[in-house]
Formats: C-alpha cells, structure tokens, sequence
C-alpha cells in the first residue's frame, strides 16, 4: 500500500482524517481520480481484519525523507509523538506496529515521478532510511533493485541502509505454451542466480544477508475487461504461476517474500463485475500452495523433466507434501522413489488441471477451472499426472 508507481507522486496525509474532508486528488502515475477514501488507516483495518502483515511502500519520488519519516511516526510512534497523537486522535491510539517499508518503488525507471540518476539515488536512499531509523531503529527497510548495474549499485553503497532489496519483473503473451509457462520460473531463477554472484563479488555484502523481496511479479497482457489493467488469465497462466512458486521455493534460501501482484482487477487474481466476483485461474495455485504446501525443503534428485516437481515436509515432520506440474498436452507417468520414507493411510490430492490451456474463470459463471479434491487409499511408485495439470499430494508418513 498504497501501490507501486503511484506511490511516488502520493502524500500520504492526504489519505488521513475524516474521510468526507480528504482531497480527491489526479492519479499521479495512471488514469482517473484518487478519492483517497481508504488511507492508511483503513489500509491497516483491513490488514488486520485479513490476518496480514502490512507491507508499506513509501514515496522517495516527489516526498521527502521528512514526509516518509512522519509516516512511519505515525504508524508506530506513542501518542505522546505528533504523529502518534494525531492518529489517536483519528481513532486509533495503539500503535500499528509496522515492520515491513519499500523505501520506493521502481526509481531506477523514467517512467517514475521523480526519477534521478542512480548516482544521485543511492544517496537518497541513505538519507531516507537514516532518516527512517530515528523513528524505528528495528524495522526492515526494503530498497529498490534491478538486476543489473541498478542493483549492483545499490547494494554496493547502500547495504548498511537496507535490510532487504526488491525485484520486480511481468511477463507477457507467448503462443509457445511451453515457453509461455517457463517464463515465471525462469526469471525467478534469473533473480536468484544474479543475487547468489553479488554476495561473491560485493565487499559490501559480506557478513550481511540481504535477502530478495520479489514483491511484483505476474503475467501482464491482454485486453483490459476489468477496468484499467483489468486482464483476464487463463490455465495456462495458471500453470506459469505454479511453476513459479515451485521456482520459489528452490531459492528460498534468496527470497524473503514473493508477492504477487495484484489482488482484485488490475492485472489481478480477482475479478469483480458490479454484482459478481470470481477467482482467476491464477488464484488457485496461489491458494493451493499456501493452504497445504510444507514449510520444510526437501532435495529431489533424478530428471523428471517435463514434470515440475518439488517437496517439503510439513511444520511438524508428519507428513510430506509433493508439487507436481505437468505442462504439456499429455498425460504422463512418473517413477518415485520414496527412500527411507514409508507412507502410512490414506493420501490427499488437490488437481487444477484443464486441457483447454486458454479456459478461464468469469464472474457470474461456473468457472471452468478450479481446485478439485481426492482421498487416496493407495500412493504407488508410479503417479499419473493428468495434462495441463497442478498437483499437490499430502502424504502422511510414519
């Protein structure tokens, strides 16, 4: 919050207060009116009313370091601070206690308000997060990357500033499925490997671990059905988001968060019309894998290819979770061996799978793809796995 390029021509103040008194203001980075009717302080009802973690980005475009430092005052500071005690007077006395800051978004870009030369924004970065710690010393303070000389850089004279640094990439349209999924995870290794030759090569990196917060990244292309960015997906993406998290998870060792961007219409995982609201092909992997993947890596040998696999324990160790992607046009077989694990009872599958790769979900209609569930009495050393499908197996072991 409150969003990526906008967030460079923002004045948060303008977002606090009694809402029928808060300027409507031109959207500064795309079109329309910002009525500024959900500020920060809703921004943080609605955090907490959906059990989530605020994520802030602040405006080192057209703000000040002054400005930034005022906002995270008023998130966290006591109400014996200015800013504490002006939002306790707009109800909320309690501090919000926000530990996540993007200090910027995208500034290595032209399109961003107040771009400037890398050379001249490594110091504003510094003098931001200087700024910043005088208010919360003990926050984690996210600076703006591109892989390339943009990060290099950053992390060269910045790496005492920051806490973490941001990626970000989209992808577009392919006729080739097979590429078209692969594009996900093959910018998400791309990230991995890029950062994993920085903490050789930077002095400024040693003893630090200044891990990747990928917090944008999705399929961006066609027509807008939903309003400005409001694109449609179909399995196919669906599939490229799979293979994402898949991708993730190999190179959690790099990756403090990955966020995908973003949630409702605009190039999101919900669609809304005026009476009707569905999820998008691509938000049921994003389900799938948060509701029942494990927590625990687990190293896979052997070629599986075409097949996309992981695995993880989960939390407790009693019982293992397996990700299967299958993104070709058949059905294949794949040969596991278990090793030392032996599998007790019965198993869970979850299947998003379709052989249409361009179906889709729309609101007010039956979707067309959608997580289906099954109990399995028997798991042998051969699995099936449908065409154009997502698996994930639940496995309880003994």
């Amino acid at each position: 919050w409150p969003g990526g390029n906008f967030v460079s021509g923002y004045d948060w103040k303008d977002g606090v207060g009694p809402r029928d008194q808060r300027p409507p203001r031109k959207n500064p980075a795309w079109k329309g009116i910002e009525h500024n009717d959900v500020g920060i302080d809703e921004f943080m009802v609605f955090c907490r009313r959906l059990d989530a973690e605020p994520y802030i980005a602040l405006n080192t475009g057209l703000g000040s370091s002054e400005s930034a430092r005022q906002e995270v005052e008023y998130c966290n500071g006591s109400v014996d601070t200015p800013m504490g005690k002006w939002r306790a007077q707009n109800g909320h006395p309690k501090p919000y206690n926000v530990t996540w800051w993007a200090v910027g978004n995208e500034m290595y870009g032209n399109w961003q308000l107040g771009n400037v030369p890398l050379e001249q924004y490594v110091k504003r970065h510094n003098d931001f997060v200087e700024t910043l710690r005088t208010v919360d010393p003990q926050a984690n303070y996210v600076g703006v990357g591109e892989v390339g000389r943009w990060s290099e850089q950053m992390l060269t004279h910045c790496a005492d500033y920051m806490n973490h640094i941001s990626e970000h990439f989209y992808n577009e349209d392919n006729k080739d499925l097979r590429y078209h999924i692969n594009q996900i995870p093959n910018n998400v290794k791309r990230i991995a490997d890029a950062h994993r030759r920085y903490r050789q090569r930077i002095d400024a990196l040693k003893g630090k671990d200044i891990k990747v917060a990928l917090d944008e990244w999705n399929y961006w292309y066609g027509p807008n059905l939903y309003g400005e960015l409001g694109v449609r997906y179909y399995m196919r993406d669906a599939l490229g988001i799979a293979a994402g998290l898949h991708e993730y998870f190999r190179n959690s060792d790099i990756y403090i968060m990955a966020n995908y961007a973003q949630t409702v219409n605009v190039i999101g995982c919900i669609k809304t019309t005026k009476t009707d609201a569905a999820f998008e092909t691509t938000a049921l992997p994003l389900m799938l894998y948060r509701n029942h993947y494990g927590a625990i890596p687990i190293e896979i040998s052997g070629n599986s290819d075409p097949l996309d696999v992981v695995a993880a324990w989960t939390e407790e160790r009693k019982a293992i979770t397996v990700g299967l992607i299958n993104p070709t046009e058949n059905d294949l077989a794949l040969t596991v061996d278990w090793k030392d694990v032996i599998l007790k009872g019965s198993a869970d599958l979850w299947c998003i799978k379709n052989q249409d790769p361009m179906a889709y979900n729309e609101p007010g209609k039956e979707p067309q793809v959608s997580i289906e569930t099954r109990e399995l009495k028997n798991i042998s050393d051969t699995l099936i796995i449908p065409a154009l499908s997502i698996n994930l197996y639940r496995l309880p072991v003994k």
